[in-house]
């Protein structure tokens, strides 16, 4: 039986991030994932992005959206579409400020139905960690329609429901006995597995905690800013990542 095809997923809209991050992404997914696959940016501009890289539209949300009013991170939800411009197999998405530092294999062959991360714990957050995060996640391409039809058709309830796309789409597959979630130690915070603790954060830098695949970059840190030692946030301090520099590459 032929082996299903592999895609790696990644979406850039607007100016936040350049096409460099693309770029890196790839570079990193190619050293530490073995065997052929294929690489696919959904994006507004493919300008600069490497020829590697597929690059092809993200498809429209059809959100109605009111003057000033943007659909951010609710696009992601386009990666269910039945059918995805053709492709057919298993997706890894990922979000394209995250930094690959062991290997991925494991994302495509773990058990599951749908898989992403255990969201954080934060303090004031009560009940049991139903919730993603989404900046990891896989599934199989055309597999859960039903979710985005489901927001098409009641975009105004599940914005009222639910903070964000991360958060409507736990729930949704969580009832449907569908969610499943990386082992805990693959994909750590940087924000909050990988910084000192106070006051250590002023003397030690940030390090890749042990058994890390993947560290999400969420918040007011990105990849830059912490190869740097900035940490936009008042009252904050970080030391510079450097190792960062040499997973963050093309």
């Amino acid at each position: 039986m032929p082996e299903r095809q592999r895609h790696i997923l990644c979406m850039k809209w607007g100016t936040k991030y350049g096409p460099e991050y693309v770029n890196r992404l790839y570079g990193m997914v190619r050293r530490y994932l073995a065997g052929d696959f294929n690489f696919v940016c959904l994006t507004d501009d493919a300008g600069g992005i490497r020829p590697e890289v597929r690059c092809l539209p993200i498809p429209l949300l059809d959100m109605h959206l009111a003057p000033g009013q943007r659909d951010g991170a609710w696009k992601k939800l386009t990666t269910f579409e039945a059918d995805l411009h053709g492709l057919q197999g298993t997706a890894l998405f990922l979000d394209l400020d995250v930094v690959a530092v062991g290997p991925l294999d494991d994302f495509f062959t773990l058990p599951g139905q749908f898989l992403i991360i255990r969201d954080y714990r934060r303090f004031w957050r009560f009940g049991p960690r139903v919730i993603g995060n989404s900046s990891v996640y896989r599934f199989e391409l055309g597999a859960h329609a039903d979710a985005l039809a489901y927001f098409r058709a009641h975009i105004d309830e599940v914005q009222r429901k639910h903070r964000n796309e991360q958060h409507f789409l736990s729930h949704f597959l969580h009832r449907q006995g569908k969610l499943g979630y990386w082992p805990a130690g693959w994909c750590p915070s940087f924000k909050y597995h990988c910084i000192p603790p106070w006051p250590g954060n002023y003397r030690k830098a940030p390090f890749i905690p042990e058994g890390a695949r993947i560290v999400i970059f969420h918040g007011e840190v990105n990849p830059p800013d912490a190869l740097a030692g900035r940490r936009n946030k008042r009252f904050a301090h970080i030391e510079p990542a450097r190792w960062i520099a040499e997973y963050w590459r093309e």
